[in-house]
């Protein structure tokens, strides 16, 4: 498409768009994504604040100030000490970039360790840092086992990486050893809970026994956790906390041609849109909120559990969280055929399954409905 010499009318670009909206899979057919619909205030908020730069702050201090207390929330939430400090990120995988560069930069060493299920993220991180991943293999638990991590540290390890709501599964690395193995040790521990940090911190609190997500847990080095998957907020919206703010400081670069001197966030500009929204839905929330909306989607992933199991399938391990991994011989030829007719599934090839995550606007009549087609495609293919 050639830059156009003249504008149009607007209504001639909405409906133009409109079009291409409408080529969009609705939410509704959406079973293998980690994001969802984000409350109506989170909309309503963000086109107030679309005109607002985070970048330039003493021109927007009213927005500069939601997102000191967004990440103050967070902080409160993961029980971050008193000289912790946090940043904005647009998502999980900026999260994990600027940790490990953190890491790198307090240690200058060059070796990180990883569980083989980590997000691809780190792949990134390896290119853009120069540094060599060392996986860790997680079969057959699908998570790491603090023993191998042990064996696997040494002299230029810069960082150990745990997941708490792995992608593939939705499960959680044991982070309580791996935290007392990193205090022992010495070495940086960064939590991936982009996931589950929206989700783990509930279900404890209605009783679940789920490995605690807390810097009570004096291994822990970094947080990165996603308003815009579990938290029902706006995309892009991440936040880190690191538990020594002088860490932060220590990536920071010299800012002088805008209101701050010092700034240590990868983007320079950032919209204080999706920051506002994600403020607006917590505080709509609350953690009574957030506790019925996991509470209901555990509720749905057990239902889910019992109807795939009921027509022949069989899951790749118990969920932890709201995901399912569902096995599949003919992965591609299922996943492929759901596709064409209109539902929107994640396959992982390395398990031979497919994902399924129970986002709030995932219900039991939508399982019902997938269940009815997905047993059908089985059927044509022989995979029951």
């Amino acid at each position: 498409m050639k830059f156009p010499d003249n504008g149009v009318d607007d209504f001639i670009i909405v409906d133009e768009l409109s079009e291409f909206r409408r080529k969009d899979h609705s939410y509704s057919r959406i079973l293998g994504s980690m994001c969802t619909v984000p409350l109506q205030i989170a909309k309503k908020v963000y086109i107030e604040f679309l005109d607002t730069n985070l970048g330039d702050p003493k021109n927007f201090e009213g927005t500069k100030e939601i997102e000191n207390r967004l990440i103050g929330m967070i902080k409160d939430l993961f029980d971050a000490p008193l000289n912790s400090a946090g940043q904005i990120t647009s998502g999980g995988s900026e999260g994990n970039i600027v940790s490990i560069s953190i890491a790198k930069t307090l240690t200058g060493k060059k070796e990180l360790i990883v569980p083989d299920h980590a997000h691809f993220s780190f792949k990134k991180i390896s290119k853009l840092m120069d540094i060599r991943l060392k996986p860790i293999k997680t079969s057959p638990t699908h998570i790491v086992d603090p023993k191998d991590v042990k064996k696997s540290l040494s002299n230029d390890t810069l960082a150990v990486v745990a997941v708490a709501g792995t992608t593939e599964l939705g499960l959680i690395d044991p982070i309580r050893e791996l935290s007392e193995l990193c205090h022992e040790e010495n070495v940086f521990l960064h939590i991936d809970a982009a996931f589950g940090g929206f989700v783990i911190p509930f279900l404890r609190e209605l009783g679940y026994d789920l490995p605690e997500l807390s810097f009570s847990l004096e291994g822990i080095s970094t947080i990165s956790v996603d308003a815009h998957k579990m938290g029902c907020s706006a995309i892009p919206l991440g936040i880190l906390i690191a538990r020594e703010k002088r860490w932060l400081k220590e990536i920071g670069v010299e800012t002088p041609y805008v209101s701050t001197r010092i700034q240590s966030t990868l983007t320079g500009t950032r919209s204080g849109a999706p920051v506002a929204a994600a403020y607006a839905v917590i505080r709509a929330l609350g953690k009574e909120g957030y506790m019925k909306i996991v509470r209901d989607c555990m509720e749905v992933t057990r239902y889910a559990k019992q109807r795939i199991e009921d027509i022949g399938l069989h899951l790749i391990t118990e969920p932890v969280l709201n995901v399912l991994g569902v096995k599949i011989v003919h992965l591609d030829k299922v996943v492929n055929m759901l596709s064409q007719i209109g539902w929107r599934v994640n396959p992982i090839p390395r398990l031979s399954c497919f994902r399924i995550v129970v986002m709030p606007h995932v219900t039991k009549q939508i399982i019902d409905e997938f269940i009815s087609d997905l047993e059908k495609v089985c059927k044509r293919v022989g995979e029951i």
